[in-house]
């Protein structure tokens, strides 16, 4: 039986057989991933430019438009690499790398969408208290704490992961290496090995998933306890973006991870993993500039400077 240790690459899932379908599959990852590029770069652009957007709101946005950035950089061009020049394989060392990678910016998005909506509870549930609990050293360390976390969890899962022998082959039922794909290559002996892992981080995504519920009660609450019609307006269009960003990535995510066997297939993995790994980075900007008239400004202002550059 052949271990990890005499496997030298993975074959990863292929989207079509016809050259027609991998080219159409080339363009289709090319299109979503230079629009994640444009509106991800026009955010961190836009906010890092405009003073008017130095708020704890936009530095987390900032933040987020990164770890967009990063998690679709750690997939899609792979993807579109093997498409257009037929091909499956990926290293043993470059898949080991992309699961890293791409933890590393899912884990950190996820508890930095946890953070978000501390910012918004504290906002709206607490303003008065805003300007002290939420000042620039405290949200530093948050994100901070964020990005720390998503690396922890990468490094704890991505060495664990590589630490089990794999007795079934090496052919990825995924366009990327992901765990879950990775464990059925896994010797059953091994797999308690990962186990105690799996089940800590389990527990601390459905404790930020808890947080973030129970915050948007509170926030939901107050907002319908302000009197005028403009202010609940204006609360729920700075919290309508962030819990839509959070409902299409933990929804996703976790039917991708939690799914019983029993519906398992290839098609259904490929389509829920294009959700919550490739869908998101690229429509986060557009969820996040509809609703926000002072983001949306400042991207006007932005293109505008940006045009007159270029006469």
């Amino acid at each position: 039986m052949s271990n990890s240790s005499s496997i030298t690459e993975f074959l990863l899932l292929a989207f079509a057989d016809t050259r027609e379908l991998q080219l159409l599959h080339f363009w289709l990852f090319l299109g979503i991933y230079l629009a994640a590029l444009l509106g991800n770069g026009l955010i961190i652009t836009a906010i890092a430019c405009d003073h008017r957007l130095h708020t704890p709101m936009y530095f987390f946005l900032l933040n987020l438009s990164l770890l967009d950035l990063g998690s679709i950089s750690t997939t899609v061009p792979k993807s579109m690499a093997n498409s257009l020049w037929d091909m499956r394989d990926i290293s043993y060392c470059g898949c080991a790398t992309q699961v890293f990678w791409f933890l590393f910016f899912v884990s950190s998005e996820y508890y930095l969408l946890t953070v978000m909506a501390y910012d918004r509870y504290v906002a709206i549930c607490k303003p008065l208290h805003y300007v002290t609990l939420m000042d620039s050293r405290a949200c530093v360390k948050m994100a901070g704490a964020a990005w720390g976390g998503g690396f922890l969890n990468a490094v704890l899962h991505t060495g664990s992961t590589f630490s089990i022998p794999f007795c079934q082959g090496n052919a990825v039922d995924q366009f990327f290496c992901e765990i879950p794909q990775l464990l059925k290559l896994s010797c059953s002996d091994s797999y308690v090995r990962k186990a105690g892992f799996t089940v800590v981080s389990l527990c601390v995504a459905c404790g930020c998933f808890v947080f973030i519920v129970l915050s948007y009660v509170q926030i939901f609450m107050a907002v319908l306890k302000i009197p005028s019609a403009q202010g609940r307006h204006k609360a729920f269009c700075t919290c309508l973006p962030h819990l839509a960003v959070v409902s299409l990535f933990a929804s996703s995510a976790m039917f991708a991870y939690l799914k019983p066997h029993s519906i398992s297939s290839p098609a259904l993995n490929l389509v829920v993993a294009v959700l919550y790994a490739v869908v998101p980075p690229a429509v986060n900007p557009l969820i996040y500039s509809m609703r926000n008239q002072e983001l949306k400004d400042a991207l006007q202002r932005l293109i505008h400077c940006l045009l007159l550059q270029q006469e």
